[in-house]
Order: structure tokens, then C-alpha cells, then sequence
């Protein structure tokens, strides 16, 4: 099976493991000592980041380490941003919308 970036992002535990590995390469023990979720789960979404190409192993004695390749993630941030000018729109759109009503209260509470 083919995995790619969007198969790693997708599941809540393996951001918050990308987003751990973006501060520093831990250790697989390490990794799973910060999730309360069992080992082998943790195993089995680093296997899953390893096969998306956004995690690679080194062995430094008896220790595994993770270690992020954050080029790797260029893909899903591209498609992202993409998106950005039109939910910012969306937001200052809505921001606007929250502003009027605010200013009619006021007027109202006023009157």
C-alpha cells in the first residue's frame, strides 16, 4: 500500500507525534511515554509516518530514534495554503458581520 502525507496528518495521535518530533528526535520509548495509548499503537503510527516518508528511524546503540523530515510535509502545506486567502476572507467577512451586529446593539442599548 502507498501511503502519503495526507494519510499521516490524518489522524490526530500522529500530528501530535509530528508535532513532537518537530522539537527533537526522541527515542520509539520516548515517543510512546507521552501518549496515553499503548506501545504498540504508538509503533504501529510511527510505522504509518515511516511509510508517508514524514518520520525515519536511526539506531543509535540499542536505541531507535525518530527523526522527522519535515520536506516531506511540503505537499499538504502547499494544498493548505492554497485555501488560506479564501478562509481568511471567509473570517474577515464574518469578522465585519460580528462588528455591525455589536454597533446596532450598542446603538439599541443606547436608544
Amino acid at each position: 500500500m502507498r501511503r502519503d502525507v495526507f494519510q499521516a496528518i490524518a489522524d490526530p495521535v500522529r500530528r501530535d507525534i509530528i508535532q513532537l518530533l518537530s522539537k527533537d528526535a526522541l527515542t520509539v520509548n520516548a515517543v510512546a511515554e507521552k501518549f496515553d495509548v499503548s506501545r504498540p499503537a504508538i509503533s504501529k503510527h510511527l510505522k504509518i509516518l515511516e511509510e508517508c516518508g514524514i518520520v525515519n528511524f536511526s539506531q543509535q546503540g540499542r536505541e531507535r530514534y525518530c527523526i522527522i523530515q519535515p520536506k516531506n510535509l511540503i505537499p499538504a502545506f502547499l494544498w493548505i495554503d492554497q485555501y488560506k486567502s479564501l478562509w481568511e476572507e471567509k473570517l474577515d467577512s464574518f469578522e465585519n458581520y460580528l462588528t455591525q451586529l455589536q454597533t446596532k446593539k450598542k446603538n439599541n442599548e443606547h436608544n
